[in-house]
């Protein structure tokens, strides 16, 4: 028997998909009263932390199509919250930097009332940091483990 004999695949799945598509509502939500697209919203709170990171960095770890991540940093970039500058040893990667402007609205959206980062921390609030850290490994796990399948099968399908 498998490791969740007490509860079937697709149990897990809803709860999974549930998690999910609760988060894309509340950001969502954020994005429409910020005035910004979701793949803006997301880029803002993934340079946030870091002030700047290049364009490829942040293509990985939002996962977004190329065309979509160039929209949202040309939006972002037009409207002040964000710089762009060639990397110096290597003029063809573009170095993203959060404005002042972009740090004030990352700001703004982090204190709003009921923001996804007050939300998020709220839940945390109420679990240990052993579970915070166990299911953050949980969750990696099973998204690693789902792009290596999803990968997998793609070679197999082309070959």
């Amino acid at each position: 028997m498998n490791n969740q004999s007490d509860m079937d695949s697709s149990e897990f799945l809803h709860s999974l998909w549930y998690v999910s598509r609760s988060l894309m509502r509340f950001v969502h939500k954020a994005a429409l009263e910020n005035d910004l697209s979701i793949p803006q919203y997301s880029l803002i709170l993934a340079i946030a932390p870091h002030k700047e990171m290049t364009q490829k960095q942040i293509g990985e770890k939002l996962q977004i199509p190329k065309s979509t991540l160039s929209q949202a940093v040309d939006g972002l970039v037009q409207a002040g919250w964000l710089y762009r500058e060639p990397v110096q040893d290597n003029r063809r990667e573009i170095q993203l930097i959060l404005s002042e402007k972009g740090v004030a609205l990352f700001e703004k959206m982090s204190a709003q009332k009921g923001s996804i980062h007050q939300t998020i921390q709220s839940v945390m609030d109420t679990l240990t940091k052993k579970q915070c850290t166990e299911i953050q490994t949980t969750l990696l796990h099973i998204a690693d483990f789902i792009e290596k399948e999803t990968n997998t099968k793609e070679i197999q399908k082309n070959d």
